[in-house]
């Protein structure tokens, strides 16, 4: 598998998935050396821990050709002060060009968008790949439900491997985290604790990036790139996993033509199913509000399929 960008969340990504023991990873990055380096302090690592895939970095994608998995993480992060919004058209551009390369040298892989504004990054790379819509998925959900997730462990006293949590909609403030759907060791959420402390914790899910960005000066790294890796091993392991994804819906949940989050089988094929929830008529209304938000910020696309 490969990751373009050997940043933090790149970097994170590749040395999880190395550390399954089941790929090799190519890591690609545009700074000289770095990748390199990064691959090598990996590949060292694995005397310590006893992980044995081949780790290569690069500045070319020549060593990329064949991939089954593709996650593009390249891109400008957020700053302080910075919304997803703002770095559409620049990352427009980085997207567009790393998708045409790997494309190019891995016709049948799947690619995992990792790169932000993540919705709008896979319209971006969907269409410069011309890959049907299967094989291109954004990873966010994932990190959005983990989030969910941790601040439920905390406030409920309970582990967060009891916690079932799910959140939908696009990847940021306008996010759905699905209330009617969240248990702790199946116990509905609403009968654990207040109204008033979930639509807290709701909010500061929705607010989890920024709150990160605001605390580190930048985007967050360790939970994104595990939940990229997460997303690997369901499709290289073809475990079938149903998982929040960044998917493109042509009338699921009300919603065409857009990429947004929502519940997806995911297995070798890419997005082999997805998978519908019954909503209540609120967060079927939060739903739609977050699809007219997504698609604003699409809207500005130069790149279209």
């Amino acid at each position: 598998m490969t990751v373009v960008g050997a940043g933090n969340v790149g970097a994170t990504c590749a040395l999880e998935v190395a550390r399954r023991d089941y790929a090799d990873v190519v890591l690609v990055d545009i700074i000289p050396n770095f990748a390199a380096g990064k691959a090598l302090d990996m590949n060292q690592m694995a005397s310590v821990t006893g992980y044995e895939p081949a780790i290569v970095g690069s500045e070319r994608y020549d060593e990329t050709k064949g991939s089954d998995v593709v996650v593009i993480t390249a891109g400008k992060p957020r700053s302080p002060g910075m919304s997803r919004d703002d770095l559409v058209t620049t990352n427009e551009a980085i997207v567009a060009s790393v998708t045409k390369e790997v494309a190019r040298r891995s016709p049948k892989a799947v690619i995992v968008v990792v790169s932000n504004p993540l919705d709008a990054m896979c319209h971006v790379a969907q269409a410069v790949s011309g890959f049907p819509k299967e094989r291109v998925v954004g990873m966010a959900g994932i990190l959005d439900t983990a989030r969910f997730s941790a601040f439920i462990a905390w406030e409920t006293g309970s582990s967060v491997k009891d916690v079932q949590a799910m959140v939908l909609g696009g990847h940021g403030d306008q996010m759905v985290p699905v209330v009617s759907a969240t248990t702790v060791g199946g116990v509905p959420l609403e009968q654990l604790t207040t109204r008033g402390k979930i639509s807290k914790m709701v909010e500061r899910t929705r607010k989890g990036g920024g709150e990160l960005v605001s605390l580190l000066g930048t985007s967050a790294w360790y939970a994104p790139g595990a939940a990229a890796a997460q997303m690997v091993d369901a499709i290289c392991l073809d475990q079938k996993r149903v998982l929040p994804c960044t998917a493109l819906l042509e009338g699921e949940y009300s919603v065409d033509g857009l990429y947004m989050g929502v519940p997806v089988r995911l297995g070798a094929g890419g997005v082999e199913e997805i998978v519908k929830l019954k909503l209540s008529a609120q967060e079927k209304k939060m739903v739609r509000e977050s699809a007219a938000a997504v698609r604003e910020v699409v809207g500005v696309l130069t790149t279209t399929s």
